[in-house]
């Protein structure tokens, strides 16, 4: 079993996103973004991180600017995911794949990912096709989310050719009744519900909220309310499932065993450090061939995703032949 090593505090070294925000490049990408700037005490041009709606547009502005994506919008209340992370999972995977064939990166749309819960916001299908030109399926259980992230893709002509969006009809799985018997996955990947309930996940958030009205400087302060509001949202599919993160893992290695000849990579985000020694041992019974854990870093926060295959080195390269 192997840990990428990393840097603490550093995002991936090909992350677009080190460093500050260049907000006049970001409002010239996006122009609506300029009514939601602020100036930090220090002078400079920021934005309210607790507001839902600046931290949307600074999305928006960051895949127009960066990724040549010309329309991204989402329903009010879904999630609305920060890029600079996010697309550090899909850099590590680049790195993780390269190591399958003992080569440089592979890119082009010969190499398809599957994303389990792509949501409405389809941000990692978006991330991986513009980063390295990938081909992607992105599913989810929510028709809405359906509905919008085949929206984002069709207005896209940049994305037309290179993702397309499944509803999983079936809840309660998660590549049963997806995935095809014709198709073939570089990898899957997935940012799974942390939350065993919303009673659980409510209380997480309210402890978000008591860190950032901490935080929070007058400017950043909802004057309705006299509290920071939420700027990451998020349906109830989206924020918890019954069992919580590890009971839908499980479940995620469960099924992998049925779909071990045609997906190179399982990959799934763990928010919960302590929830890496029960899974490593069901893959373990499971005889994987091989067994990681890559460890990311956004600042002072470190998440990882676990990573198993079934396949030994040289079927790894046969695969990508």
């Amino acid at each position: 079993m192997n840990k990428a090593k990393f840097k603490k505090g550093q995002l991936h070294p090909r992350n677009k996103h080190q460093g500050r925000y260049d907000f006049p490049a970001l409002v010239q990408a996006c122009p609506e973004l300029s009514k939601y700037l602020v100036l930090t005490p220090r002078g400079e041009d920021s934005i309210n991180f607790s507001d839902p709606k600046s931290v949307m547009l600074l999305n928006k502005a960051l895949l127009a600017y960066f990724y040549q994506i010309d329309f991204w919008q989402i329903p009010a209340g879904y999630l609305c995911p920060p890029i600079p992370g996010r697309v550090d999972y899909i850099h590590y995977l680049a790195d993780l794949l390269a190591g399958s064939v003992e080569s440089g990166l592979l890119t082009g749309s010969q190499i398809k990912g599957l994303d389990i819960g792509c949501g409405a916001n389809c941000i990692y299908p978006i991330l991986g096709a513009r980063s390295y030109d990938w081909s992607f399926v992105g599913a989810d259980i929510d028709a809405l989310a359906v509905k919008t992230a085949r929206l984002l893709v069709s207005s896209n002509v940049n994305l037309r050719n290179k993702v397309s969006i499944r509803e999983q009809k079936e809840k309660d799985n998660i590549f049963t009744g997806l995935v095809t018997k014709n198709d073939r996955f570089a990898f899957s990947m997935c940012n799974p519900p942390f939350h065993a309930s919303m009673e659980e996940a409510a209380s997480g958030t309210q402890l978000k909220l008591k860190n950032l009205n901490k935080k929070a400087k007058p400017a950043e302060t909802n004057h309705k309310t006299d509290k920071v509001t939420l700027n990451f949202a998020g349906q109830a599919h989206e924020l918890s499932c019954a069992g919580g993160e590890i009971q839908f893992v499980k479940q995620m290695i469960k099924e992998s065993l049925l779909f071990k000849q045609q997906i190179c990579w399982f990959t799934c985000l763990i928010s919960k450090s302590a929830n890496l020694a029960p899974l490593k041992q069901l893959l373990e019974k499971q005889n994987v061939q091989q067994l990681k854990v890559v460890e990311m870093a956004q600042g002072q926060k470190i998440s990882r995703f676990i990573a198993w295959t079934y396949l030994d080195q040289q079927q790894q390269k046969d695969f990508f032949a």
